[in-house]
């Protein structure tokens, strides 16, 4: 049975850690697994602009021995005269997956249905799990097993960073903080899914509404950035409504004093973390952006060998 990555609890915690294994092999050796040799071709569709997950993407495909399709909605007819059904029904004929980065969750739950080939989110309003995979392998590079960490996260809870680090971490047996203002708290439907599969797992999924209790005693801190793309024209208001939890040394010195600290980038340094944190000793926001290339790959790879033939 063909299976998608849509959501970050679309995998078991079994099966996330055999991606993760599988990841930090490929990082050892990147042209061990060649799934796409022929070249086979992998949409790559893009609503949104994009720097690491083009780029991430783009080279995984090609180490996989395949040929990454870069397509623009802006030049495709994706969106405006064929819906996303239609789009995966011409595409899963002629490609090994379709990977869309995109808005609307529903677009992506669209596309998948009924489609012979993985389909990838690679960021959605809601979502974001393939950076997620990219965050749990760095963490485990420097942390060692996850299961037990405490991660806590800052800012903005209804983001897809938020919402996927509550998913992501408790399916990985983790001890998840989100701590944002309660009007921007992850959405409910998340934050109980989480709560279930933690659980399960031994972790624990728990939102505060201030920066001080989730990252107090934590492994790990992590934010994004206050203004997402769609979101310019809200700038001061949001500069205003998140000010409280900007990470800065203050903060990080609450944290244990051999916490990390994650950004998923673009960052606008001075609001949400300041220049000493996220270019300082704690940081180890470069593995984690080259650990995009290395996770996908693993992704990819584990989605092939359960499509449709």
């Amino acid at each position: 049975m063909t299976r998608h990555f849509l959501r970050d609890d679309d995998l078991s915690p079994a099966e996330q850690r055999e991606v993760l294994d599988r990841a930090a092999r490929m990082k050892q050796d990147r042209w061990a697994e060649r799934p796409l040799e022929g070249p086979q071709s992998v949409a790559v569709i893009f609503d949104k602009s994009s720097t690491r997950t083009r780029v991430s993407f783009h080279v995984g495909i090609s180490d996989l021995g395949g040929s990454p399709l870069i397509i623009s909605t802006a030049s495709s007819q994706l969106g405006g005269k064929e819906t996303a059904a239609d789009t995966a029904r011409v595409l899963e004929r002629q490609v090994a997956a379709i990977v869309w980065r995109t808005y609307a969750q529903a677009g992506l739950e669209e596309m998948a249905a009924g489609t012979r080939v993985p389909v990838v989110n690679a960021l959605s309003d809601d979502f974001h799990p393939c950076q997620l995979l990219a965050d749990l392998l760095t963490i485990r590079e420097h942390k060692g097993e996850l299961a037990g960490l405490t991660v806590a996260f800052v800012g903005d809870g209804r983001s897809n960073m938020g919402q996927s680090y509550l998913l992501a971490c408790a399916t990985a047996g983790m001890h998840v903080r989100v701590g944002s203002p309660e009007a921007h708290s992850p959405e409910a439907d998340v934050v109980a899914d989480a709560q279930r599969i933690a659980a399960a797992t031994g972790g624990s999924a728990t939102v505060v509404h201030t920066a001080s209790e989730a990252v107090a005693g934590a492994d790990v801190v992590v934010t994004d950035t206050w203004v997402s793309m769609g979101k310019e024209d809200e700038k001061a208001e949001r500069v205003a409504t998140f000010g409280g939890f900007k990470v800065d040394r203050a903060l990080m010195a609450e944290a244990k004093a051999d916490a990390v600290f994650l950004h998923c980038l673009p960052a606008d340094r001075g609001f949400e973390v300041t220049a000493d944190v996220i270019d300082g000793p704690q940081s180890i926001i470069w593995d984690e952006a080259e650990n995009r290339l290395h996770a996908q790959k693993a992704l990819l790879a584990w989605l092939l060998e359960r499509a449709d033939a």
